[in-house]
């Protein structure tokens, strides 16, 4: 009898690392050809000299990671990178908290600033780099009106060095701040009403509750948001690119922008596969040590 339980629970074991197996191998695949093999044929890519096109490739060993950690113009843009990543997750995620704590203290006639609110992560990156391109345009441009109507004159923020880098991260956070809304509301809904009515009963106001009570309890929620702005900030390139093309110089350079110029513009992909190799090691490194900050305190626990 003992032996026919073992069988049959050693069958249902194999049964379910079979199943496992047949669900799992599709997205292997599919990760080993779109993932794995791209970073693995980087790496490779960046002990050659190439321009990409040509069937001619010559070693050059570690002659363009020296280049890289010389070059000047990579750090410039790692440096503006950690710049965006800072200042969005210092604008974007607590805009995004108090958007959602208003919705979610509002109740249903906050239910139209839902749809208002979301309606920049609707469009596409481009589209939004060509709106403001535009609307923050010397000759035309929204501050350039205001500015003239008070008497002044034009105020060109996309084409000076000490502002370009700060309007483009303030244009990013536009789009993206409605994510972080949503993430929050996603992190409210988790809360009980049963904790809100029993605040309230206990004496306690909206103020207090959310201090006391919904910011502890959502402070999971804020440092997984921290992470995917931290990451996301890290590999911005489409916005910036159709706004600035990292200019005025280089003063919104960044590494993806970096990279997509020395791969498709100037044709050099051997260097241009460096400049994704390192800026694969230094994102990795900076989410491993953001993360491990962040999930400090839960280590101690």
């Amino acid at each position: 009898m003992e032996k026919g339980v073992i069988s049959l629970a050693a069958r249902r074991k194999r049964e379910i690392h079979t199943a496992a197996i047949l669900f799992l191998l599709p997205v292997a695949v599919l990760m080993a050809i779109y993932i794995f093999y791209p970073i693995i044929d980087t790496f490779i890519t960046s002990f050659y000299k190439w321009n990409g096109i040509s069937a001619d490739k010559s070693m050059v060993g570690f002659r363009n990671w020296a280049k890289l950690i010389a070059d000047q113009n990579f750090w410039t843009a790692f440096k503006n990178n950690i710049i965006v990543m800072v200042l969005s997750i210092c604008i974007q995620i607590p805009i995004g908290l108090a958007l959602a704590t208003l919705i979610d203290f509002g109740g249903k006639r906050m239910t139209i600033f839902k749809v208002l609110w979301f309606i920049p992560l609707l469009m596409s990156s481009v589209a939004i780099g060509f709106l403001f391109t535009y609307a923050l345009a010397t000759n035309g441009g929204i501050f350039s009106a205001i500015s003239q109507l008070f008497g002044g004159g034009n105020i060109d923020l996309l084409g000076n060095p000490n502002t370009a880098l700060f309007t483009v991260i303030g244009v990013i956070a536009w789009q993206f701040t409605p994510f972080y809304m949503v993430y929050c509301m996603a992190a409210y809904s988790n809360i009980s009403t049963d904790v809100y009515e029993a605040a309230i009963i206990d004496g306690a106001n909206k103020g207090q509750y959310f201090r006391k009570i919904a910011f502890p309890l959502l402070t999971p929620s804020l440092k997984s948001a921290a992470i995917l702005s931290m990451v996301g900030s890290l590999k911005y390139f489409d916005l910036v690119y159709v706004m600035t093309n990292g200019g005025p110089g280089t003063s919104t350079e960044l590494m993806a922008t970096y990279m997509y110029k020395q791969s498709f513009v100037k044709f050099n992909m051997g260097y241009g596969s460096a400049v994704a190799g390192g800026m694969f090691i230094l994102i990795t490194v900076v989410s491993l040590l953001t993360m491990k900050l962040l999930n400090r305190d839960r280590g101690k626990e």
